[in-house]
C-alpha cells in the first residue's frame, strides 16, 4: 500500500510547487500588515483544501464548469499580483481594517500561497500517477514543513534583518512573477 519512493517523489514535487521557503518574505510582509499570522490555522486550512481537492477536485471544478486550465490561470493572476507587490513595493492586497489574523492566515496565506492553483493542479496531476494513500502522506509531510516554516518566520526575520528581507522579497518577487507567467503560458498556450 505505502511506497516509500512514491511518497518521497510526491513530497519533493509538492515541496517545490508550494515553495514555502520562497513565500517567507510574503508571510513576513503580511504579518507586518496585520500583526500576527496564525501558523496552525493557515496550515490546517491549506491541508483541508489540499485533501478536499485530492478527493473531490475535478468534480468541484466540473460543478462550476471550470476547467483545470481556467483554475490555473486564475491562480497565476493572483501569484502575479503578489510578485508585483513584492518587487514594486506597492500594496495591491490592502488589509481590511476589520480583518483578523485568522482571515489573513486563510487568505492569502493558506490560499492561494500554499494551496494555490499550482498546488491543487499538481495534486490532480499526481493523482493520475500515484496512489491516493501515498499522495495523502506526501501532503501531510509538506504540511509539517509548512507549519515549521510559518512558525519560524519571526526568527528568520531577526536573522536576516531588514536589508536581507528586502533583497529576498525582490528576488522571490521575480521568482513569483516567473512562476505566474509559466502557469499562465502553459495553460493559455499549452502547445508552446
Amino acid at each position: 500500500m505505502f511506497d516509500f519512493r512514491e511518497i518521497l517523489s510526491i513530497t519533493l514535487i509538492l515541496f517545490s510547487v508550494i515553495d514555502i521557503l520562497g513565500s517567507i518574505p510574503i508571510v513576513i510582509n503580511l504579518r507586518k500588515k496585520v500583526g500576527h499570522i496564525q501558523s496552525g490555522k493557515a496550515t490546517i486550512a491549506a491541508g483541508v483544501l489540499m485533501v478536499l481537492f485530492l478527493i473531490l477536485g475535478r468534480s468541484i471544478l466540473e460543478l462550476f464548469g471550470i476547467g483545470v486550465e481556467d483554475f490555473a490561470i486564475a491562480g497565476a493572476l493572483i501569484i502575479f499580483a503578489l510578485g508585483a507587490e513584492m518587487i514594486l513595493g506597492i500594496e495591491i492586497f490592502k488589509p481590511d481594517p476589520a480583518a483578523s489574523a485568522t482571515s489573513t492566515s486563510i487568505v492569502p496565506i493558506a490560499f492561494p500561497l500554499i494551496a494555490g492553483a499550482g498546488t491543487l493542479t499538481t495534486i490532480l496531476t499526481l493523482k493520475s500517477e500515484y496512489s491516493q494513500a501515498n499522495l495523502a502522506v506526501g501532503i501531510v509531510l509538506n504540511l509539517v514543513i509548512i507549519y515549521l516554516v510559518l512558525k519560524s518566520t519571526n526568527w528568520l526575520e531577526r536573522k536576516l534583518g531588514q536589508t536581507g528581507l528586502d533583497v529576498l522579497r525582490r528576488i522571490f518577487g521575480i521568482i513569483l512573477l516567473s512562476i505566474a507567467i509559466k502557469i499562465f503560458k502553459s495553460n493559455v498556450f499549452p502547445e508552446v
